[in-house]
């Protein structure tokens, strides 16, 4: 598995936003993650969000992203619109469910698909929620401490 971008955001724009504007909290790149076994990511938005929180940290697959991109006819759009953590490449994500898996010596524990809500639709643009269905992602749990850091060269959306 490759690791081709890291995000954390300090806020929640779509989560308890139901019938309201979602807030505008950006995804920032990082270098490194700070996995925190049992509470998320440190200066996530999801850090000691609840306790055994089954979404400690997500995953998101860029060949999904390019798939979409294309099937949208997205243009100068971000991985990071997804709002997933790790955004990763050359791995099904949805056969770490229900499984441990380890990269960079932190070890997680898939929960479940990240499943795809009707907000897709305004953060890509309309069709993004069904294209989304089945691959939205993984949420895990970390298991424990340690840092992850990108692998794969990618070029930003802005190159």
């Amino acid at each position: 598995m490759e690791i081709c971008h890291l995000y954390i955001s300090p806020g929640h724009n779509f989560v308890g936003h139901h019938g309201r504007e979602p807030d505008t909290h950006p995804m920032m790149e990082v270098p490194v993650l700070e996995c925190v076994a049992g509470r998320g990511i440190r200066g996530d938005r999801y850090f000691d969000f609840k306790d055994d929180y089954k979404g400690q940290i997500t995953f998101f697959s860029l060949d999904v992203f390019d798939g979409l991109c294309v099937a949208l006819d997205l243009h100068d759009c971000s991985p990071a619109t997804a709002r997933r953590n790790v955004i990763t490449r050359g791995v099904d994500l949805n056969e770490l469910i229900d499984k441990e898996f380890e990269i960079q010596g932190v070890c997680f524990y898939g929960t479940q698909e990240c499943a795809p809500c009707y907000w897709m639709d305004s953060a890509f643009a309309p069709g993004a929620e069904v294209f989304l269905r089945g691959n939205g992602g993984l949420r895990a749990r970390i298991l424990n401490d340690g840092k992850l850091r990108p692998t794969a060269v990618v070029p930003s959306a802005a190159a």
